[in-house]
């Protein structure tokens, strides 16, 4: 399902600064438009992607036309000077971008010794649960 929000892209001499005033002022940025565009539907996804695993409420997003990108920008800074801004709709979808990026599992090869990978098979053992199981317990152990 796509996901829209709608996003303050402030341009200055360093790049682009963009703002989603919907999402408790989420923000990231990108030195040219197209770069701070994909940064923007990244963060989305991953605040999105976020809440949903944490069961958190997912604010309604505001439209277009609610949106003031210098009167945020005054309320983000309020001794700024004026810069180019535009409000421009970033959408995505979070199941997919997450399958792609936060959930890709990669491929590891390892070395055990011959009986106990033989023992294993017998038993059925699945390698990647129980790597991944210990893996687990060994990083939320620190």
């Amino acid at each position: 399902m796509l996901s829209m929000y709608p996003a303050c892209f402030f341009h200055d001499e360093d790049g682009y600064s963009v703002v989603f005033p919907d999402l408790n002022w989420l923000a990231t940025q990108g030195d040219t438009f197209e770069e701070a565009m994909e940064m923007a539907v990244d963060c989305l996804a991953g605040y999105l992607y976020s809440c949903q695993k944490d069961g958190d409420a997912i604010p309604v997003p505001s439209k277009l036309s609610e949106i003031n990108p210098q009167a945020i920008a005054r309320e983000l800074d309020p001794d700024s000077s004026v810069c180019e801004a535009i409000v421009n709709m970033v959408s995505v979808d979070v199941n997919a971008y997450a399958k792609q990026h936060f959930e890709k599992s990669v491929r590891k090869t390892l070395t055990i010794p011959a009986w106990l990978n033989a023992a294993a098979l017998e038993m059925n053992i699945n390698f990647s649960q129980v790597l991944q199981e210990a893996l687990l317990a060994k990083v939320q152990a620190r």
